[in-house]
């Protein structure tokens, strides 16, 4: 965000004015909240079927990086592929909102696609951040640093808060 702000918007006398603050905060959060819980959603389901699995890893003296990294690659490759599925079809399928409210309101078309190119970029490593650290923080909440799997932590279907 700080990036758009300082270095693409950078001709712009008044950068901090809310008028292009938020509407780029808005863009990078809606669009990143999706990946997120989706990353989320697939490291806890992960855990949960594959959970004999990881008890054995650790039983048998794996680390719990060793144990877990599969539901951690699996989760950040689902988390990312709402923003990577928008990223192929835009321009070619798709008009983004801001593209097209830059076109309609006069912006030269050039300069609106490498206002939307710079967006999506934002979106998609603003995503990768994002699920990336969830999936992470999720990940220590569920093990220790002694290699131990906590899996009373998980909220199953079935068992109470």
């Amino acid at each position: 965000m700080a990036f758009t702000l300082l270095a693409v918007l950078k001709g712009i006398d008044s950068w901090y004015q809310p008028q292009y603050a938020i509407p780029i905060m808005g863009m990078l959060l809606g669009n990143t909240l999706s990946g997120i819980s989706v990353g989320l959603n697939t490291f806890n389901e992960g855990v949960t079927t594959r959970r004999r699995e990881i008890e054995t890893y650790l039983a048998l003296g794996a680390t719990r990086w060793e144990a877990g990294r599969d539901a951690i690659q699996h989760a950040v490759r689902t988390g990312m592929i709402p923003i990577i599925n928008s990223m192929m079809i835009v321009g070619i399928v798709s008009l983004p909102g801001m593209m097209t409210g830059q076109i309609l309101s006069g912006t030269a078309p050039m300069q609106a696609v490498k206002y939307q190119i710079v967006i999506m970029f934002l979106i998609a490593s603003s995503t990768a951040l994002g699920t990336v650290g969830v999936v992470l923080l999720s990940f220590s909440r569920l093990f220790n640093a002694e290699h131990q799997f906590l899996p009373q932590r998980l909220k199953l279907p079935g068992n109470p808060p």
